[in-house]
């Protein structure tokens, strides 16, 4: 066979040369160590946690080695690309922390090393599909879907493993004429890689993450390009990877069975084979059993459902490194408020086997990063998610911002804030009660308490209260009240024997915290009653008792 003519009959317009392409693409001025990585996500419209997991490991080897992050759209398979996915994808990466140096973006590309889509590549990739031709390392292949079916069903039958290789390779060795005459017939034809190994054959490889691994050599001549013109995955990941000048390749565990393909292509194209971080799958808990989380069964995996949760981006951020990094707790124990970009991430503490979510330790790191937030950014933050999300909530935080944040500033600051709040969902059940538009005046009262006890209490407050008191008098009253009615304000001695008395002080506390904020459970009630005022407290109460 002639492969320089093969090579020209089927790419007769490609006149470029790969080292024109290197010279277009020129190593990267970078420091020595420097790691240049990518995300190469798919235009599904559906980005999801893994998405988060791989922009996270890459942005920081490359960022805390002084390399490159760039974004690289993968729209080969135009069959799953989705109409603004593109824009969906950019703009979820970046609200969740994920920073590209280079890349897509909304408006087009930035940076020297594009175009950055895939399908704006097609030009390139048959400049090094004519070199594979003209090399003897691939050739057209002209089967058409019905041909390939009854293949595989014929393999099914004689029970051998699946695929394109061997005696099941039919336009293989194909004459130069033959290959003319289909393609004066205008026959479509894809092009296929010309495996030279076999499944008889073993290698090492060593994964940053898996470590060593005993590899079986490919033997399938997998498609490079489609009928198209398209590059499949296979073929466009190497010559990208290789001109974008990538030295680490973050990705999911679910592409090692194509390792072997990828690193015989790489060594067929001539390319130095980058470094691959094969991160596991996220896992969940179902039952007394682990499972990968399913886009169909877990809605946790899509990112919008962090957004729609409330779940401050930082603290989603910290959760990630808590999966990636076993040593990232104790890191925040001794550094409270360090930022979280600090951290010295490495590759080395991925768990091989990969993560496994749990969605109470996720609020519990929620918790704690709002907690060191100041008044000023929770209010922000909590009026940016009900612009989106509840729209009324936000119209009446709008309307005094001062109110609002003495409101979030309640137990926050000092060595023990408060943990209130683990999502911004849940700032109006926690807080809303400042609003009259949403205090529940007709919470229930302790049904073990008589209606006229409570309102005894309750009238008994009012006529002690002054809102000039500090919280030591309020309280000290409190307690005077308990006493007058025969209640104790020891609560050592009541909890030793609750029966000795009918009520403790406990008791009239919470049918004031329930007459002013319509709940058993609130910020320090001292605190509330000051921000609300005398007149609207006193309100509130006497509105309870015309009630009871």
């Amino acid at each position: 066979m002639d492969y320089h003519a093969l090579a020209q009959l089927l790419f007769p317009q490609v006149t470029q040369t790969p080292q024109e392409m290197e010279d277009r693409y020129p190593l990267r001025n970078a420091p020595e160590g420097a790691v240049i990585t990518r995300m190469a996500p798919s235009p599904t419209g559906f980005v999801h946690l893994g998405n988060l997991v791989q922009g996270l490991v890459s942005e920081r080897m490359a960022h805390q080695s002084g390399g490159v992050l760039y974004l690289r759209v993968e729209d080969t398979d135009a069959k799953r690309e989705v109409a603004g996915a593109v824009e969906v994808l950019i703009d979820t990466l970046k609200h969740y922390g994920i920073h590209f140096d280079e890349g897509a973006t909304i408006d087009g590309d930035c940076g020297g090393y594009g175009p950055y889509r895939q399908r704006q590549r097609a030009a390139i990739y048959h400049v090094f599909a004519k070199k594979l031709v003209e090399d003897g390392m691939a050739y057209p292949c002209f089967c058409t879907e019905e041909e390939l079916t009854q293949m595989r069903q014929q393999q099914e039958e004689q029970k051998v493993n699946f695929g394109y290789y061997g005696p099941w390779a039919i336009w293989r060795d194909r004459s130069l004429e033959e290959i003319q005459a289909q393609l004066d017939a205008g026959k479509p034809w894809v092009l296929r890689f010309r495996s030279t190994g076999s499944i008889e054959n073993k290698f090492k490889y060593h994964d940053l993450v898996k470590g060593e691994l005993t590899i079986t050599e490919n033997d399938i001549d997998q498609v490079l390009l489609k009928s198209d013109g398209i590059p499949t995955y296979h073929f466009a990941h190497a010559v990208d990877d290789h001109l974008m000048r990538t030295t680490h390749v973050v990705r999911g565990d679910e592409w090692l069975p194509s390792l072997p393909f990828h690193i015989q292509l790489f060594k067929a194209l001539g390319f130095k084979l980058p470094k691959y971080v094969h991160i596991g799958p996220l896992m969940k808990m179902d039952g007394t059993s682990k499972r990968k989380l399913s886009k169909r069964k877990d809605p946790e995996l899509a990112l919008t459902y962090y957004k729609a949760e409330g779940f401050p981006v930082s603290a989603v951020y910290e959760y990630v490194l808590t999966l990636l990094n076993s040593n990232y707790e104790d890191w925040r124990s001794a550094n409270p408020t360090a930022d979280a970009h600090t951290f010295k991430f490495s590759y080395k503490k991925l768990n091989p086997a990969g993560a496994l979510f749990d969605y109470a330790k996720l609020c519990d790191v929620s918790k704690n990063v709002i907690s060191t937030m100041s008044a000023d950014q929770v209010y922000e933050e909590v009026l940016e998610y009900a612009k989106e999300f509840d729209v009324p909530f936000y119209e009446a935080l709008s309307q005094d911002a001062q109110f609002a944040k003495s409101i979030f500033a309640i137990g926050r600051g000092g060595k023990k804030p408060r943990k209130d709040l683990a999502t911004w969902a849940e700032a109006k059940p926690y807080m809303g009660f400042f609003y009259d538009s949403f205090f529940d005046g007709n919470a229930a009262f302790p049904e073990k308490f008589s209606p006229e006890t409570v309102k005894a209490a309750l009238q008994g407050f009012i006529d002690v209260y002054d809102p000039a008191d500090d919280a030591t008098v309020w309280f000290d009253k409190v307690k005077a009240l308990a006493e007058s009615m025969g209640f104790t304000s020891n609560m050592k001695l009541y909890k030793q024997d609750p029966t000795a008395w009918p009520g403790s002080v406990a008791d009239i506390s919470t049918f004031l915290r329930i007459a002013i904020t319509g709940k058993t459970n609130s910020p320090d009630l001292y605190t509330v009653m000051t921000i609300l005022g005398k007149e609207r407290s006193i309100a509130r109460i006497q509105a309870a008792i015309h009630r009871l």
